[in-house]
């Protein structure tokens, strides 16, 4: 599905409106680029559109967000359409990363670490 690589500048435009949000960072990646929360990958910018996995608390926060899939043979990701809302962008990622952190909680309890 996908039809050309994201603009550098889309990338830019996506890091700077989650500047408030501490942890986030990118990797480029055959021409598309994977964003990451504290070394976890949370989604990505694919074909100039800011993708996420759809982690239980993206979809309370955006239950109506568009389901797309970022490139052919992936899964279903979250289309983050409040691209140009800092707060919100600071809250979702805040929220995905208590989900995150949860869930490595989970699995090193499971360990039993």
């Amino acid at each position: 599905m996908s039809k050309t690589a994201s603009r550098k500048e889309y990338l830019e435009f996506v890091l700077d409106q989650t500047s408030l949000i501490s942890g986030v960072s990118y990797r480029a990646m055959m021409g598309e680029y994977i964003i990451y929360l504290n070394g976890n990958v949370v989604g990505g910018v694919y074909d100039d559109r800011f993708l996420v996995k759809p982690f239980e608390a993206a979809k309370r926060l955006m239950p109506e967000a568009p389901r797309e899939i970022p490139y052919e043979g992936a899964k279903e990701m979250l289309l983050v359409e409040q691209i140009d809302d800092r707060e919100f962008l600071k809250d979702l990622f805040d929220r995905i990363g208590e989900e995150l952190n949860e869930k490595i909680k989970t699995s090193a309890k499971k360990k039993g670490v």
